[in-house]
């Protein structure tokens, strides 16, 4: 619960850099990232079955 806590403060703290400094095109970047991120531990955690079902 802690890994998800500090996740959570430091999209935050990306989203408070970009209203302060004015540079919103980072907040597509850090979410491209992060559902990337998604997506590789979703596919590596599926991969031992779907290698069952060939």
């Amino acid at each position: 619960m802690s890994k998800l806590r500090y996740s959570g403060k430091l999209l935050r703290e990306f989203v408070d850099f970009a209203k302060q400094n004015k540079v919103y095109w980072i907040v597509p970047l850090v979410l491209v990232l992060v559902l990337g991120g998604i997506l590789v531990f979703a596919s590596q955690s599926a991969a031992p079955f779907i290698y069952t079902l060939f």
